[in-house]
């Protein structure tokens, strides 16, 4: 059943900012205000290590990078074994206090990154592994990626061609590996994400976050409406906010009253236009199964 997740109070955020303004990011990025979020609670003894993604872009070259923390960039594919490297490096120098927090997007994660972060997970590496998804290589013109859900308009797949196949389930990859603990999280949820990433802090070996990050010009939305959509995707079912301890024990750490219609939440982006009613109740189908597979997890 429920788990011990503790929630941590608005109010109790610590008020020191890791992310300055003034950065890259662009209007309503919530990738940006995510890490701004979950920084604040990993602190000052944090090196992050960034692959090729936005963030690489919004965290900015010496002298106008935008973290107050240390930044390590290494190429596409190797976030994960990057960050594995430069923890024992410390650990080999006497650091153990030093929290190695590799932050990647979903195509250096669910495609292009794959095998590192399999690699990482297998060997249960004390690092935390985060992945921002905004469904595409936005950084790059918003190109699909396996991250794309079905149905979705992108410069490579563009209307009416658009994406034919489902979402790669990262999460159920994650599963296979039974890593220490594994969370789901979203910016419109920002005491569920803190209070996870809080709970990650306590724990050694491999901990990986999958965070749903819309994003206004991939999504087709306006630049308020991140946080709109973030509370959609959860009230829906599209991305239910869970944790998971060694890929057995599943605890939903929210769940809606009755999920919304799904229909709420495509509606509303253009990267969705071209799916007719029949294709959506198609994909409302496949949500709600997905949900109650999570909730007879959840029960066990």
């Amino acid at each position: 059943m429920g788990g011990e997740l503790i929630m941590t109070k608005i109010n109790q955020v610590p008020r020191e900012e890791y992310l300055f303004s003034g950065h890259t990011a662009c209007p309503g990025c919530s990738a940006a205000l995510s890490v701004r979020h979950l920084t604040k609670v990993l602190g000052k003894d944090t090196v992050f290590v960034i692959t090729a993604c936005c963030f690489s872009i919004i965290a900015g070259p010496i002298p106008l990078r935008s973290f107050d923390l240390n930044v390590y960039h290494c190429p596409f594919p190797s976030a994960a074994a990057t960050g594995s490297g430069l923890k024992r490096g410390l650990q080999a120098m006497g650091d153990d206090k030093t929290q190695v927090v590799v932050l990647a997007g979903d195509g250096g994660t669910f495609d292009i990154g794959l095998q590192g972060l399999s690699g990482a997970a297998e060997r249960n590496e004390n690092i935390i592994y985060i992945c921002y998804d905004n469904e595409a290589y936005m950084n790059t013109g918003m190109q699909r990626s396996s991250a794309s859900p079905y149905g979705s308009g992108s410069n490579t797949t563009p209307s009416p061609k658009v994406k034919e196949n489902p979402k790669k389930d990262i999460m159920k990859i994650i599963e296979a590996h039974r890593i220490p603990y594994a969370a789901t999280a979203t910016v419109a949820h920002p005491a569920d994400l803190l209070a996870k990433f809080n709970k990650a802090k306590t724990i050694k070996g491999f901990r990986f976050f999958h965070l749903l990050c819309p994003c206004p010009p991939g999504w087709g939305i306006e630049s308020d409406e991140t946080i709109v959509f973030s509370r959609l995707a959860v009230e829906t079912g599209v991305f239910p906010l869970y944790e998971m301890i060694k890929g057995e024990q599943i605890n939903l750490t929210y769940e809606p009253e009755s999920l919304r219609p799904l229909k709420d939440y495509i509606d509303r982006q253009r990267r969705f236009a071209a799916l007719s009613d029949e294709e959506i109740a198609v994909m409302q189908k496949e949500v709600d199964k997905n949900w109650q597979a999570l909730l007879e997890k959840n029960k066990t």
